[in-house]
């Protein structure tokens, strides 16, 4: 699907305030409410849209710790076999602490952000659970002191 400027303005009317009404979005870009609706369902259909959610302040809710870990990996199990750098990733991605799981280039393999009550919380992660997922080579955690942005907003 093709965004047009009218997707592109609801979008960025959503960014700023997802519990704005379709009304009031309608009314802010000098659209027909229905127009607004038909083209967020259009967009949500088509992937485009793919959740709501808030925002929430980890640290008023317990998880003040954020970490970046860096992890090498191990591309052949034992037996010489080859493993799938996904499954690995997808295994590393259910523990509910992990927050974003990416596939990256360079001298590392995988990049995982995770909020956590403390820095112990880390160090159980890496060692009662990520040193036991076959293809795990190692890994470096840095911990954040403080955040200046964290957003999922683009420059729409």
């Amino acid at each position: 699907m093709s965004t047009d400027d009218k997707d592109l303005m609801i979008l960025r009317k959503l960014q700023e305030d997802m519990t704005k009404s379709y009304k009031t979005i309608a009314e802010e870009l000098d659209m027909p409410a229905t127009t607004v609706y038909n083209r967020v369902k259009k967009m949500e259909e088509n992937g485009v849209i793919i959740g709501y959610k808030p925002i929430i302040d980890a640290s008023k809710l317990g998880f003040p710790t954020t970490c970046f870990l860096l992890i090498t990996l191990r591309f052949k199990d034992s037996n010489n076999q080859p493993l799938d750098i996904r499954k690995i990733a997808d295994e590393i991605a259910l523990d509910p602490n992990v927050q974003e799981t990416h596939i990256v280039a360079g001298d590392w393999d995988l990049l995982v952000k995770m909020k956590t009550e403390n820095v112990q919380k880390i160090g159980d992660f890496i060692n009662h659970k990520l040193r036991y997922i076959e293809g795990v080579e190692k890994s470096l955690s840095c911990i954040s002191f403080g955040t200046i942005k964290e957003t999922l907003d683009l420059p729409l």
